[in-house]
């Protein structure tokens, strides 16, 4: 098992795409999502969204379906 990137998003869209591919049965998380809290950059830094390499394609499908 090996985690690739899907894509980067904004905190909250980010969790959102997590939701559904969790609905889809596919097992996501995300990268850097509280990075650089402390000092109110964290606005800035997009969060990335992971899944297994197994599932990447179906992950980029869903996304790019739902967009």
């Amino acid at each position: 098992m090996s985690l690739v990137e899907v894509g980067r998003f904004g905190r909250n869209e980010a969790n959102i795409v997590i939701g559904r591919l969790d609905s889809e049965g596919i097992i996501a998380v995300a990268f850097d999502e509280g990075a650089s809290i402390a000092d109110g950059s964290q606005f800035f830094i997009p969060v990335r969204v992971m899944v297994d390499d197994e599932d990447a394609d179906a992950a980029r499908k869903i996304i790019t379906d739902a967009a």
